[in-house]
């Protein structure tokens, strides 16, 4: 997995966009403006900030050494997944759906028409 295939995916999730806010470094993903994933461009190993709910990030983060806590946001609901062997493309695809998810449920009811 590279970021390339990485940023594929989100970009194939409905309504996605993506920009560089913060430098030119960091990949940020966001659905109806709000962010649900971010891409560091400037790390060695490929890795990916998600959303995440409070209780399943803590499950997460037991089961799987490469899910951590993401280092700029709350760390209750966000974790940087490190891709190594032991995250499978279906787990990681799988996290990013939620963390998409996640924020598309939080839009406003207008919004979120033609996400769900």
């Amino acid at each position: 997995m590279n970021i390339e295939e990485l940023r594929d995916y989100c970009l194939s999730l409905k309504g996605t966009t993506e920009s560089f806010p913060f430098d030119e470094m960091t990949l940020v993903l966001k659905v109806q403006g709000k962010m649900f994933a971010l891409i560091p461009l400037d790390n060695p190993e490929t890795q990916i900030s998600l959303k995440c709910d409070p209780e399943r990030a803590i499950s997460l983060r037991e089961e799987h050494s490469a899910i951590v806590p993401a280092w700029h946001f709350n760390k209750k609901y966000w974790n940087t997944v490190i891709i190594d062997p032991s995250i499978s493309k279906a787990l990681l695809y799988e996290l990013i759906q939620h963390s998409y998810d996640l924020v598309v449920l939080g839009l406003p009811k207008k919004l979120r028409e033609g996400l769900c």
